[in-house]
């Protein structure tokens, strides 16, 4: 009898946490400029220890336009509820993919740009002193259709980009870093869905790609329904502290329940 009611025990917790899963948005990261989706590797493994799906989308860093309908797509063919978190130019990506998205119920921008219509990435990172990120630059590499491709040079990338990661670890990101076209940095931002769905922002006092006065310039007048400031993190405050990035996904993800 004893074994029967610890296996009728041991199941109920198994549906509850099957169900519980089962009601939670899925969050979808997408990244930003000079970075790929493992950038979200430690926020990952917090939010799916804690039962969240997650999506980490391949984010293309063409254009503005042509990277939110990217993301887009991949928000249509989710039917469940979605937290939608954005860094550095992700941000202006998830501003124009969840317009006419009812699933999306968040919105998360990690060091990232949440732009008024008409912005660029390029004139919100100089809105404010404090961005170091231009002469970090490599030449840039022309491509076949025009356009030109943007890197930082990887011996100035640690100290730059990801100054509070081990060196070790930020010498590979520098490596494995993705670029982003040029006429991307320069596009306008179109109607953002910042001003329809609720936003949550995070990140770190030592950013020198977008200088922390920027960030949380932009951060208010989303009305953020709150705003972390993590001491001593560099632009990747997600790489150098998931758990606090993680935390307030998890409260984005929660709010109105």
């Amino acid at each position: 009898m004893k074994k029967t009611a610890i296996a009728l025990a041991l199941s109920a917790c198994l549906v509850g946490s099957i169900a519980n899963a089962a009601d939670r948005p899925t969050i979808v990261l997408v990244h930003g400029a000079f970075a790929d989706a493992s950038s979200w590797n430690g926020v990952i493994k917090i939010l799916e220890s804690d039962g969240y799906p997650v999506v980490a989308a391949a984010n293309p860093l063409r254009s503005v336009q042509g990277d939110a309908q990217y993301v887009s797509s991949i928000v249509e063919s989710i039917q469940a509820p979605i937290v939608l978190v954005g860094h550095s130019y992700g941000g202006l990506v998830i501003s124009a993919a969840a317009n006419g998205h009812e699933n999306v119920k968040s919105l998360v921008y990690v060091a990232a740009f949440a732009p008024e219509v008409g912005e660029t990435a390029l004139a919100l990172s100089g809105k404010f002193p404090g961005s170091t990120l231009g002469p970090t630059l490599a030449p840039p590499v022309a491509l076949s259709d025009g356009g030109k491709d943007l890197y930082i040079q990887q011996d100035k990338f640690p100290d730059q980009f990801a100054a509070d990661v081990a060196k070790k670890d930020a010498q590979l990101m520098a490596a494995t870093q993705r670029p982003i076209t040029e006429a991307a940095l320069s596009e306008p931002a179109g109607e953002p869905a910042w001003k329809t769905t609720p936003a949550w922002f995070v990140y770190g006092d030592k950013d020198k790609n977008i200088p922390p006065q920027a960030l949380g310039f932009m951060a208010e007048r989303a009305q953020s329904k709150q705003t972390v400031v993590v001491k001593g993190a560099s632009h990747v405050v997600m790489v150098s502290h998931p758990r606090e990035v993680a935390q307030l996904i998890e409260k984005a993800a929660t709010a109105g329940e």
